[in-house]
């Protein structure tokens, strides 16, 4: 059996849906091809269900504040591990079930579960059946990586792929890789009363490049949990229990939560048939304004890409290949500002330039929030904000963030960014009192004193001409 379509979509998740919108509003004819697991991996094992536990370990912890404002009887509550996942697992499902009514559930024969093999640049096999199209979109994803070495051990050493059908915790936990979702979890889960130790190869946690920000949060994390860093991990068995080793320290736990990184699903796909350009690790290599893989008419987006592993950006990555993947002429668009959110406590945020790739003429300015008054009511006040701009002009380039509810801050910074406000700029707009955006201004008042601005009356109000 076979068919001829103008546009095959590989992949359901954010990024092939995101392009079936596109290639639906050019009335192209298409089919969209899913192997494995349906409803995104962000509803399914990623942003949602981590968020919902994040969000039961920080109702929790708030107990530990209660006495300090003449509330008391948090010392008496408890939390049913069990529950909680259970609590999880029913809004990944509610989550994962929205994703799947208004898209696979509804495509008919215009979907097929399956894993597709291309044969050339134009046709591919899936299941018995034959697809011959004018371009592909490749929207198929990653998969957490699970070294060989470790998959005898069972269901005793997981990833975040498994992590949710978990339906007890047990009471000992390592976390080996300490990237986003390895810090997220493991402070969800010493929040939550399991015994964890985080573990990761590199001095650094949670994706954090400027060395001030990455030791305010060690601080801050080795209080609730401890950290072992700058050795790999080593897994073995002894007796009953799991030995972890890293270095000279060793652990035994009962089972290990492993989140040392994805890869690009490509396994299936037999990429080498299109005559597509590869990297050294085998990813195709694309044009990130355009999603064009070389000059062929195949186009990428999402994980599978290797280049940005996060949602929005899959989303938008996912738009400009459906977009150019159904019209004749091949458009470049320019990609948003870099957003990262680690949902910690404090969040753990970038926004911009990352801090190892700053011009030699950019500067900085911080704040403690140890003193940032809002924060001191909130009893959160705990992190540190720093911000970049380049001296010559005052643009803002970019911000590391460890602070609480910095997924708000961040997103403000990004707007600045992406619109090209400077210091000056920001100077001008207004901070209510008492909210944590003046944590921002401060930084913005510091730096005011490193750039080079234009001369103000007062700097912080605008004049009239007349």
């Amino acid at each position: 059996m076979s068919r001829k379509v103008d546009v095959a979509i590989i992949g359901s998740g954010s990024a092939g849906l995101n392009a079936l919108g596109q290639v639906r509003k050019a009335k192209k004819s298409f089919v969209l091809i899913n192997g494995g697991p349906t409803g995104t991996v962000c509803a399914r094992v990623g942003c949602m269900p981590s968020k919902v536990a994040i969000q039961a370990a920080s109702d929790f912890q708030r107990r530990c504040k209660f006495s300090e404002m003449g509330i008391y009887g948090g010392d008496q509550l408890t939390i049913d591990r069990s529950e909680a996942m259970a609590h999880v697992r029913k809004l990944r499902d509610f989550f994962v079930g929205r994703v799947r009514s208004k898209s696979t559930d509804k495509l008919g024969d215009y979907f097929i579960d399956g894993y597709a093999e291309f044969l050339s640049p134009n046709s591919l096999k899936v299941n018995d059946e034959i697809i011959e199209m004018s371009q592909t979109v490749i929207a198929t994803g990653s998969s957490p990586v699970l070294p060989s070495i470790w998959s005898h051990f069972g269901n005793r050493v997981i990833t975040t792929d498994t992590f949710f059908e978990q339906e007890q915790i047990p009471n000992r936990m390592a976390v080996i890789g300490l990237g986003v979702i390895g810090l997220e979890l493991g402070q969800t889960l010493s929040r939550w009363g399991v015994q964890v130790t985080g573990i990761d190869a590199l001095n650094s946690i949670g994706g954090i490049q400027d060395p001030e920000i990455n030791q305010a949060a060690l601080e801050t994390f080795t209080s609730e949990f401890p950290i072992w860093l700058g050795h790999p991990a080593q897994i073995e068995l002894q007796g009953d229990d799991l030995l972890i080793s890293a270095g000279d320290r060793t652990i035994c736990v009962d089972q290990v939560l492993v989140c040392v990184g994805r890869i690009p699903n490509l396994k299936h796909l037999g990429i080498q048939a299109t005559g597509a350009p590869l990297d050294g690790k085998g990813i195709p290599l694309f044009n990130p304004e355009t999603m064009q893989v070389g000059n062929l008419p195949i186009f990428i987006a999402g994980d599978v890409s290797g280049d940005r592993p996060i949602l929005h950006e899959a989303a938008d990555e996912g738009k400009i290949a459906g977009y150019n993947a159904s019209h004749d002429e091949i458009l470049s668009f320019r990609r948003k500002t870099p957003l990262g959110i680690t949902f910690t406590d404090p969040n753990l945020a970038f926004v911009g330039t990352p801090y190892l790739d700053l011009p030699k003429d950019a500067v900085s300015a911080s704040m403690n929030f140890a003193q940032q008054a809002r924060a001191i009511q909130m009893l959160k006040n705990n992190g540190l904000l720093k911000v970049y701009a380049r001296e010559t002009d005052g643009r803002l380039l970019g911000a590391s963030i460890f602070t609480p509810h910095g997924e708000h801050l961040a997103h403000l910074l990004a707007w600045c960014i992406q619109s090209g406000m400077t210091v000056s700029d920001l100077m001008k707009l207004p901070y209510y009192h008492p909210v944590l955006e003046e944590g921002l201004q401060n930084v913005i008042s510091s730096l005011a004193g490193l750039v080079q601005m234009n001369p103000e009356p007062i700097p912080e109000l605008t004049k009239v001409e007349r």
